[in-house]
């Protein structure tokens, strides 16, 4: 009986589509988590394997401070051959934000390797834009189940070597598997809910609960990072991490199946796709919201630092309110995109993040940082409850309802926008500052915000078929007007 019972639930789960959304839901968490808890910890593994044990006593001084330092400052680069650490010990014990005197010393230190660090952390998105499209055709051609499985078995392996790893080499291969991880992950995870959820209404409030797992997860990351690293050492949140993925794994082994015959629908091209103006008008949007929290999270830590003087551990509240926001509104907002249109939602959301954007300068303190960053939250809600959906509808409306090509497309978007500002974000705003990279930021924004107004009446594939048919048409087999 007890057999017959689970054979029963199995039979039922495979058939449940709230199952395959706690599937998606609980994978793109994990991949968000994963990418946002090195953020503690990556520092100080790298500090060990470029510099060597010596370093030892140094750093555990102030190791949080100089942690997100060297974290933040990565794309900073000169070709000074002084030792990272040199006369750093003497300014860091005096202590953190308490004498008002700010640590502008660690800003001059870093040298020739941050140009290698720059290149680890955006290693994860160049292997994962050269990943994509292969996904996007692997998932059009044999369903989602392989790929998403086979996501599961990489970001597991990934996972184990960031725990153990503590070379450089190593770390870099850890981190590119990641990226084809999250690849194998996104894009049929995405494309998969956008299948069996072809209701258009639906489908906007299951994909903004399936995206919200990644929310969560740049909430809790790096928090969780830090508190295990400091407390259970640097492999501890790994082996969570690792746990967690191997039981998303063995839900999608037991639950997920196609959901169509591969080949059964042909999958538009990607030229195609990317000569439509509609989808390319609003992906360019999808990467500047993206680009936004990109740079943010590279240069806003090394401006608390240096202008703030803020305790260490505020660097890791700076954006809890922009993602708490985003959590929170989320689900409500997907619901609205379906009375006010999603085309006007992308566009606030873009309004949204450049009012937020140009406020960050104004900021004093932790406390000023507050605002600013409810703000962007909203823009990010505004835009996530909207863009997953908009490009499924784009597809339903425009080509043929093969969903991996758009979502390798969408998900190329934001890894060049992480891409971008761990490797650059340093080095421009080191050479015409932050509040001039917030004010370009903002422009570029709410300019382009209104080309988004493009998107509210789309012409359909069908449509075009009927007038250029009507025109071909014989005379005498045109319909009377009469």
């Amino acid at each position: 009986m007890e057999r017959r019972s689970f054979r029963q639930w199995l039979m039922e789960a495979r058939e449940s589509r709230t199952m395959v959304v706690i599937v998606v839901t609980v994978a793109l968490f994990v991949d968000c988590i994963l990418n946002t808890v090195i953020a503690p910890i990556l520092p100080t593994v790298l500090n060990d394997s470029l510099h060597g044990k010596e370093n030892t006593s140094v750093t555990s001084n102030s190791s949080a401070v100089s942690d997100y330092t060297f974290l933040f400052n990565l794309s900073l680069y000169n070709n000074s051959s002084e030792g990272i650490y040199q006369e750093q010990n003497v300014s860091r014990t005096q202590g953190f934000g308490i004498d008002g005197e700010c640590h502008d010393q660690e800003k001059d230190s870093l040298h020739g390797e941050n140009l290698k660090i720059g290149l680890l952390l955006s290693f994860k998105g160049m292997v994962q834009i050269v990943a994509n499209p292969i996904v996007g055709k692997l998932t059009n051609r044999f369903g989602y189940d392989a790929p998403l499985f086979v996501g599961f078995a990489v970001v597991f392996t990934s996972t184990l070597m960031y725990a153990f790893g503590e070379e450089y080499v190593f770390l870099c291969v850890a981190r590119g598997l990641q990226g084809i991880g999250s690849s194998l992950t996104t894009v049929p995870g995405l494309a998969l809910l956008a299948n069996i959820y072809p209701d258009d209404n639906e489908r906007a409030k299951i994909m903004a609960i399936a995206t919200s797992g990644l929310a969560v997860g740049a909430l809790v990351g790096a928090p969780f990072g830090s508190i295990m690293n400091g407390f259970l050492g640097k492999s501890s949140p790994f082996y969570v991490i690792a746990a967690v993925t191997l039981l998303d794994g063995a839900l999608r082994l037991c639950i997920l199946k196609p959901k169509f015959s591969p080949g059964s629908i042909p999958a538009t091209p990607y030229r195609t796709l990317l000569a439509d103006p509609y989808i390319l008008v609003t992906v360019v949007g999808y990467f500047l919201t993206k680009l936004s929290s990109s740079l943010l999270q590279t240069i806003l830590p090394l401006r608390m630092l240096e202008h703030m003087c803020a305790p260490s551990y505020q660097l890791g509240l700076a954006f809890v309110p922009a993602m708490l926001t985003c959590i929170l509104t989320l689900n409500g907002f997907a619901i609205l995109s379906l009375k006010w249109g999603r085309w006007l939602c992308l566009m606030l959301g873009l309004i949204f993040q450049g009012i937020g954007v140009i406020c960050f300068p104004l900021a004093k303190n932790i406390f000023g940082l507050i605002g600013p960053s409810i703000v962007l939250g909203i823009g990010f809600s505004l835009v996530g409850a909207s863009v997953v959906p908009m490009m499924a509808f784009l597809i339903d409306l425009r080509h043929t309802s093969v969903y991996g090509g758009i979502y390798a497309i969408m998900d190329s978007a934001l890894c060049l926008a992480f891409a971008i500002g761990p490797l650059f974000g340093g080095a421009i705003a080191s050479a015409i500052g932050f509040t001039w990279v917030m004010v370009i930021l903002c422009v570029l924004q709410i300019t382009y915000a209104p080309l988004l107004i493009l998107l509210r009446n789309v012409p359909g594939k069908d449509e075009k078929k009927s007038i250029l048919n009507h025109e071909e048409m014989p005379e005498e087999t045109k319909p009377d007007d009469h």
